[in-house]
C-alpha cells in the first residue's frame, strides 16, 4: 500500500505552534539599544565616582558638568569603533560580547582618567580610581550579559519561513545564522516532496505552496524569505500564494537583497542573468563625486610619495643587511576597463618567489623575507602605490586589482567577475576590511561579493566608513 507523502511529512516534521512576538528588533535597532545601554552604564559609573569625589552634599552643578559626560561619550564611541564593539556577529554571543565590552570599558576608563581639563579632577584616593574603573567594567559586562541572554532570543526575533530548500535557501540560512538574534527560522516551504523527509540546514521542510499561508499562521511567521534562484521561473501558484501572504500583512523578502543587508556582500552565484543584483543602485557617481574622490586621491598620493621617499633609505638598508636584492617590486595588475598597469610596492618576498610561475599570496607566506614580514605587518609595503594613485591607475579606495594570470581562471569560475573592472581599483576596499587574504578561487569569490557590494552602493559616506575601518586595521596590525 502506497503511503501518502503528505502524511509522511506530517509525521516526520510536525508543525510547532509558536508564540509570535508583538515586536521584533532589527540589527540596527539592536546596535542602537546595545550602544545606549553601554553609554548609560559608563555615565552612571562616572556619576557615582564624581559623587564619591565631591560628596553627595555638593551642589548639583558641581557634580554634573556636561563636558565631563560628553568627553566620556566621545571617547567611548571612538574606542568602540576601533575595537568593533558593535559587530552584531560578536555581540550576540555571550562570552564574546562580554569580553569585548570589558576590554572597551577598561580602555575607555583608563584613558579617561589620563585626559586633563575636560574630565573631573582626580580623586585623592586610589580606591576611588579603582572604583570608577571597576564600576564601569562591571556594569558594562553585566549589561552585555543581559543583552546576550535576554535580548538576543527567539522571542524578540523575526520568525520567518524560507521558500525554496535548494542551494539559495541553504545559503540564506548560513547568512542568517551569522547574525545571532536577527531571525528565528521555523522551516522551509518547497514543492519538491522528495525534500520533505529531510532536515536541511537543521530546519524541516514543512509543506508546499498550497500550505504556505496556513503554515505561516500556524508557526507565527511574520516574514517569508523567497530563496528561489530564478524567480521568473516561479510556479504561478507559488507566486499567488506569496501574494496571498502579503495581503495578510506578512512581510515578503527576496534572498539577494536580504543577503546583502546581513552580510555586506552580493550573492553573485545566485544572480543568474539578473543584472539588477550587481549593477549600481543609482547609476554611476556624478561628476562632482568623481572629482571630489580624485582630489582626495591626489592628496593621499602626494603624502604617500613623500612617505616613500622618507622610508626608502631605511627599507634599503634593512634589505641590504638581510641579503640585498631590489627594493621595489613591480607586478602587472588589471585596472579599470581591463587595462593592465605596473603596480609598485616595497619588495617583501625573495627575488625567486615565482620561479615556478604565478602563485597566490598567503597570509604567512613562506616566500616572504624577514624584512618583508615586518613591512607587511605594519602595511609599509603598500605605501609606494601612491605613485600608481598619482598616475590615475589606482584610487585609495576600491576593489584590489588582480593579476591577469588569475583573471582568466576566475572569469571561468566566478560569475560577474569582470564587473569589478567597472571602477578604478584601490589600495584598500570593502573586501580588505572584511576578509583576510584571498589565496584560492573560493576566497576570490567571497571577496568579489564584497567588491560588487561596494560598486553597487559606492558613495562618499561608504568611502569614509572604509577609510576609518582601514585605519583601525592598520593600527591593530590586522587585515590586508
Amino acid at each position: 500500500m502506497e503511503q501518502d507523502p503528505n502524511a509522511l511529512t506530517a509525521q516526520t516534521h510536525p508543525v510547532v505552534h509558536r508564540f509570535s512576538p508583538t515586536f521584533a528588533l532589527r540589527a540596527l535597532e539592536r546596535k542602537l539599544l546595545l550602544g545606549a545601554g553601554d553609554l548609560l552604564c559608563a555615565n552612571i559609573a562616572l556619576t557615582a565616582a564624581v559623587a564619591w569625589r565631591f560628596g553627595t552634599s555638593a551642589p548639583w552643578t558641581t557634580i554634573v558638568r556636561p563636558s565631563w559626560y560628553l568627553a566620556l561619550t566621545g571617547l567611548w564611541l571612538v574606542v568602540a569603533f576601533f575595537l568593533g564593539a558593535y559587530d552584531f556577529r560578536r555581540t550576540g554571543r555571550l562570552w564574546t560580547g562580554i569580553s569585548i565590552g570589558v576590554v572597551t570599558s577598561l580602555i575607555v576608563a583608563v584613558a579617561y582618567l589620563l585626559i586633563p581639563y575636560v574630565t573631573p579632577p582626580l580623586p585623592p584616593s586610589r580606591l576611588a580610581l579603582f572604583a570608577f574603573v571597576g564600576a564601569m567594567v562591571g556594569s558594562v559586562a553585566a549589561w552585555r550579559a543581559f543583552y546576550a541572554l535576554v535580548l538576543v532570543q527567539p522571542g524578540l526575533s523575526r520568525k520567518a519561513l524560507i521558500v525554496g530548500a535548494g542551494w539559495a535557501g541553504r545559503t540564506m540560512v548560513e547568512a542568517i545564522r551569522s547574525v545571532p538574534g536577527e531571525y528565528d527560522l521555523v522551516g522551509f516551504i518547497d514543492d519538491d516532496r522528495r525534500k520533505h523527509i529531510d532536515v536541511i540546514g537543521g530546519l524541516p521542510v514543512l509543506g508546499t505552496r498550497d500550505e504556505l499561508c496556513e503554515l505561516a499562521t500556524q508557526t507565527g511567521a511574520t516574514e517569508i524569505i523567497v530563496a528561489i534562484t530564478q524567480p521568473d521561473q516561479m510556479h504561478p501558484e507559488m507566486f499567488q500564494a506569496i501574494l496571498d501572504c502579503h495581503e495578510k500583512g506578512i512581510l515578503i523578502s527576496q534572498m539577494p537583497l536580504l543577503f546583502e543587508q546581513l552580510t555586506g556582500r552580493v550573492p553573485v552565484e545566485h544572480a543568474g542573468r539578473n543584472l539588477h543584483i550587481v549593477l549600481p543602485l543609482n547609476g554611476s557617481p556624478s561628476r562632482l563625486q568623481r572629482a571630489a574622490k580624485r582630489f582626495v586621491d591626489l592628496l593621499i598620493g602626494v603624502v604617500g610619495v613623500a612617505l616613500t621617499a622618507v622610508l626608502l633609505p631605511l627599507v634599503w638598508l634593512a634589505m641590504r643587511l638581510e641579503g640585498g636584492g631590489p627594493v621595489f617590486f613591480r607586478q602587472t595588475r588589471v585596472g579599470q576597463g581591463g587595462r593592465p598597469f605596473a603596480l609598485l610596492k616595497f619588495r617583501t618576498m625573495i627575488p625567486s618567489a615565482e620561479a615556478h610561475g604565478p602563485q597566490w599570496a598567503e597570509e604567512n607566506d613562506s616566500r616572504a623575507t624577514r624584512v618583508g614580514r615586518v613591512l607587511r605587518r605594519v602595511h609599509i609595503d603598500e605605501i609606494p602605490q601612491a605613485v600608481n594613485i598619482l598616475r590615475d591607475e589606482l584610487s585609495f579606495i576600491g576593489p584590489r586589482p588582480e593579476r591577469p594570470e588569475f583573471i582568466a581562471q576566475l572569469e571561468r569560475r566566478v560569475p560577474f567577475f569582470r564587473a569589478r573592472h567597472a571602477v578604478r581599483p584601490g589600495i584598500t576596499g570593502w573586501a580588505q576590511v572584511n576578509y583576510p587574504y584571498a589565496d584560492s578561487v573560493e576566497d576570490a569569490l567571497i571577496k568579489l561579493q564584497y567588491d560588487l557590494y561596494y560598486i553597487k552602493h559606492q558613495s562618499f559616506w561608504f568611502d569614509l566608513v572604509i577609510f576609518l575601518r582601514t585605519i583601525r586595521l592598520v593600527l591593530t596590525l590586522h587585515g590586508r
